[in-house]
């Protein structure tokens, strides 16, 4: 499996398990690997700082996602296998196209209880208002025409997620430059 220099955007609904598989997929690999978790990238901003799932946050979205983008490129033109682990729609995309890198796109899909048990039941600062996790459930169910780059993930384990994105990403049937051309 070649991985240097590649992107992979590793999506899903809060709860979905992004950052669990990106974190241990970035071992797992045996290669030079980044993980950019796009939380992070929002608690950058300390002062003015909008909820991202909010309306009103379109434009520090926008700013934020191509921040990230860019960083993802920048890591995999230096041969790092770069995961990007976070809420990534179809509407956020546009900012992947032309990267000069290889870009896959894995769209994790729990089923909606077990998405808001997994929020719940950690707490802290994460995301645990059932309303918005299941708003962002249906956005990320209902994909289009990028229904294809869906892992129904139901109730499976970590490990066997762990194992379905490493197959995904072996088959290459993930990349977006490949799927989209056809």
């Amino acid at each position: 499996m070649k991985t240097k220099g590649h992107i992979l955007i590793l999506t899903g609904s809060p709860g979905a398990g992004k950052t669990t598989v990106a974190k241990r997929l970035a071992l797992a690999l045996g290669v030079p690997a980044v993980h950019l978790h796009t939380d992070d990238f929002w608690h950058f901003i300390k002062n003015g700082a909008i909820a991202p799932y909010l309306p009103e946050a379109d434009a520090q979205n926008k700013i934020v996602m191509k921040v990230i983008a860019t960083a993802a490129e920048e890591y995999a033109i230096g041969s790092y296998f770069v995961i990007v682990d976070g809420i990534i729609g179809p509407w956020f995309l546009d900012y992947f196209f032309g990267i000069s890198a290889p870009v896959s796109y894995i769209v994790l899909q729990p089923d909606i209880d077990s998405a808001i048990a997994r929020c719940r039941h950690r707490g802290g600062e994460e995301l645990t208002d059932a309303n918005v996790v299941r708003d962002l459930h249906t956005q990320l169910s209902n994909l289009g025409r990028y229904q294809k780059f869906a892992l129904k993930t139901g109730q499976m384990s970590a490990d066997e997620v762990l194992n379905t994105v490493m197959n995904t990403i072996s088959s290459k049937t993930h990349e977006l430059t490949k799927q989209l051309d056809e």
